[in-house]
């Protein structure tokens, strides 16, 4: 619903700006207004808000587990999500702040991890 409310907000400034402008004879002033507001207010949302409304507001997000590892837990620190997987090919834990741009992005590499799992026997 939040999701929603943000872009029924971002396109009426876009609107806004849009006529504003157009109705004082500026209409390339508008446009070029107009997309800018889209075009920031979606690189927002993508990078950032995202995330914030999910877990604040409650929302949908979708992320994939690598190839080949398996999902171990997820967490929230702050707005930030992070997730743990396990690839038991290099007995390798890692825990990925997940980001959708890949841009300050933190991870933490757990090497020799052997996670309890179910049905799972540890040979030493």
């Amino acid at each position: 619903m939040i999701t929603y409310l943000y872009w029924i907000a971002t396109f009426g400034a876009a609107v806004l700006t849009l006529f504003l402008l157009g109705s004082a004879k500026q209409w390339k002033f508008g446009v070029i207004g107009g997309l800018l507001i889209l075009f920031g207010s979606s690189l927002a949302y993508y990078f950032h808000y995202q995330q914030v409304f999910v877990k604040q507001y409650g929302g949908v997000m979708s992320i994939s587990v690598p190839e080949g590892q398996l999902h171990l837990s997820t967490t929230w620190k702050d707005d930030n999500l992070w997730v743990e997987n396990y690839d038991p090919s290099t007995h390798t834990c890692y825990f990925n702040e997940y980001s959708k741009s890949n841009l300050l992005e933190g991870k933490v590499i757990i090497k020799n991890c052997h996670p309890v799992l179910p049905n799972t026997v540890i040979a030493q």
